[in-house]
């Protein structure tokens, strides 16, 4: 198993860090590089000190109102109507095709 050596700096670092940017300062809260201190800065100039707050992680959760309703029994049955009225479209188109095919066979080729 794998160690996980990545540091999770919480806000309140973040905001030390910000605060006190300058010589030394990765040095005392242990950031491996400027870069986090960059970024961190330039949040905080852009968003303040809730910039630096952690941000939630991963999918959002899905609305609380619950399941759809159920559809009604006119809704279920136009439903039905349109898939129907495709089938049998489908069906005659395909008809058609069968027809015009068995003409074209009967005629010589020229």
């Amino acid at each position: 198993m794998g160690v996980d050596r990545r540091r999770r700096h919480g806000d309140d670092v973040r905001r030390r860090a910000v605060a006190l940017i300058g010589a030394g300062v990765s040095v005392r809260h242990h950031i491996a590089s400027i870069a986090p201190l960059e970024r961190w800065c330039r949040e905080y100039r852009a968003g303040g000190a809730e910039a630096l707050r952690p941000r939630a992680k991963g999918r959002p959760r899905g609305s609380s109102n619950g399941p759809a309703p159920a559809a009604t029994r006119e809704q279920e049955l136009a439903e039905q109507l349109a898939f129907l009225e495709a089938k049998v479209a489908y069906l005659e188109k395909l008809h058609a095709l069968q027809v015009s095919r068995s003409r074209g066979a009967t005629r010589p080729r020229s």
